[in-house]
């Protein structure tokens, strides 16, 4: 379930790209659920042809998935193909500039300039990246756009488009007879809808990251001469469109984070085996929300150890005290849950240092350790803050949804009377989707921040560079703007490295 302020930061970034119509589109999407297109022109009050365009637009951008759902089996009910909307490849869009700098460090320009077509157009043919790769002033040759999405394939960050129009069948157990209506319902959403819909829209590997043998690459990832032209090959390839695989770079991104973690807490050996287990299991472990690592063994461990500079220094003893630091069981698993948990729980302890103080940030942090409910002396106590200041920094945190509270009601019997007693305890789950909506709402306000800055300064923007070096006061306006747009970019770009740690990992 996305958040208001989620909805609110991914209908701007639409708007922002496509204009208003299409963000409309999208917003009544994201508001209602998956639609079809008659109640999306009804809820957009839009043209029918608008909402055609708009849901095209979005589809291409891949923004938006098409899918029906099982009808009847003697095929009396008509089903109308509904259009879902991709949350998450929304909010992609702004993580751009990082899944190029991933292929500029892993591969090479020419392979930039491929994902750069994909990112800005969507979905391209391969002949269509041939025309972009010959537009540019260094134009590459068909063979090179060939071999450049050949190595993009075999490393996952290109993919073939999924189905145009995915099939859902309802989920089934094991009985297939004598359940109820309820029981049905329950049956068929117990896995997210969206969830659903892009595993069924989703083809084999073989085919999602494979050329065809028409363009001379084969699945197994070698290219081969083929005997027809290029030319002839690209012209067979029309019907094959290709698009940025947005769920390998999140794994990239959540790899590093996760080494990041593990080298800041603990040291560069245990980020070291740490690297070496998640290369060894890459082709494994598919899923980036997956909570643990496959079982590897100690050799194929210390093998892809010794693969890495720092790797070469260290013994069987290190790496297996590196194993033991990062708390793997049986078959050295690395519980990736338990390192994602701590990072998101250092990332919230930082925002209550950070906004309520000292104080308020260690009795914060004596909950978040004890993970149950504990009464306001207690805690005072545990923390050494004063008994008068803490009920006012406990009262502040949970008025801003930080502290979950509870009054106990005790029986005072020499008084006669009761007395309340106030508990208080952080609620991970419900505390980390209110920190990940108030992410949302601040990198919104960055968003608008920025683009506040662009329209106001807009003219300075435009003005070339000989003018500006030809008057010393529009060169100190254009100084102090670049600086400006650029520490509002800076801090988006760390701001989405937390969202990704809350929403993606």
């Amino acid at each position: 379930m996305v958040s208001q302020w989620g909805i609110k930061f991914a209908v701007h970034l639409i708007t922002a790209h496509f204009g208003k119509i299409v963000a409309n589109v999208a917003e009544k999407l994201l508001n209602n659920g998956p639609l079809t297109l008659e109640l999306v022109t009804r809820y957009t009050e839009l043209s029918n042809e608008h909402v055609k365009n708009s849901l095209l637009v979005l589809i291409q951008h891949n923004c938006v998935q098409a899918f029906t759902e099982a009808g009847d089996e003697d095929g009396s009910r008509v089903v109308k193909p509904k259009y879902l909307v991709l949350f998450d490849n929304i909010v992609h869009r702004l993580r751009f500039p990082k899944f190029m700098e991933i292929v500029s460090q892993e591969l090479d320009d020419k392979c930039v300039t491929i994902l750069k077509g994909l990112l800005r157009d969507g979905r391209l043919t391969l002949k269509q990246l041939v025309d972009m790769g010959q537009d540019k002033e260094n134009a590459m040759a068909p063979d090179a756009v060939r071999e450049s999405l050949c190595r993009l394939l075999r490393a996952r960050y290109v993919e073939r488009c999924p189905v145009p129009e995915a099939k859902i069948v309802e989920e089934k157990g094991d009985d297939k007879k004598g359940r109820s209506t309820s029981n049905k319902k329950a049956r068929v959403f117990k896995v997210p809808e969206e969830h659903r819909v892009v595993e069924a829209a989703k083809r084999g590997d073989m085919i999602r990251f494979s050329l065809t043998a028409y363009t001379g690459c084969s699945s197994d990832g070698e290219t081969k001469l083929a005997d027809i032209s290029v030319a002839e090959n690209v012209a067979k390839e029309e019907s094959f469109l290709w698009r940025a695989n947005f769920e390998e770079f999140i794994r990239y991104l959540r790899d590093k984070a996760l080494i990041e973690n593990v080298r800041a807490r603990m040291d560069d050996g245990a980020a070291t085996v740490l690297s070496a287990i998640l290369e060894a299991t890459r082709n494994i472990d598919k899923n980036v929300k997956i909570e643990q690592s496959a079982p590897c063994t100690l050799d194929t461990i210390s093998s892809e150890v010794m693969k890495t500079e720092n790797g070469r220094t260290m013994t069987m003893d290190r790496v297996k005290a590196a194993l033991v630091q990062l708390g793997c069981a049986n078959q050295n698993i690395v519980d990736f849950k338990r390192i994602i948990h701590l990072a998101r729980n250092e990332e919230v302890e930082s925002i209550v240092l950070k906004r309520y103080g000292r104080d308020a940030y260690r009795m914060f942090r004596h909950l978040l350790k004890e993970n149950q409910f504990r009464p306001t002396d207690q805690i005072a106590e545990a923390t050494l803050v004063e008994k008068k200041e803490a009920p006012k920094l406990l009262f502040k945190l949970w008025r801003e949804n930080y502290l979950q509270m509870e009054k106990l009601t005790v029986s005072m019997t020499s008084q006669n009377g009761t007395s309340p007693i106030l508990m208080w305890k952080v609620n991970q789950p419900l505390l980390w989707e209110h920190v990940l909506d108030e992410m949302y709402h601040g990198a919104l306000n960055l968003k608008l921040r920025m683009a506040f800055e662009e329209e106001k300064d807009e003219e300075i923007l435009n003005i070339s560079k000989k003018t500006r070096n030809e008057s010393a006061p529009l060169q100190k306006k254009y100084e102090r703007l670049r600086n400006v747009l650029l520490l509002l970019k800076s801090s988006l770009m760390k701001l989405d490295d937390a969202l990704m740690l809350f929403h993606d990992f």
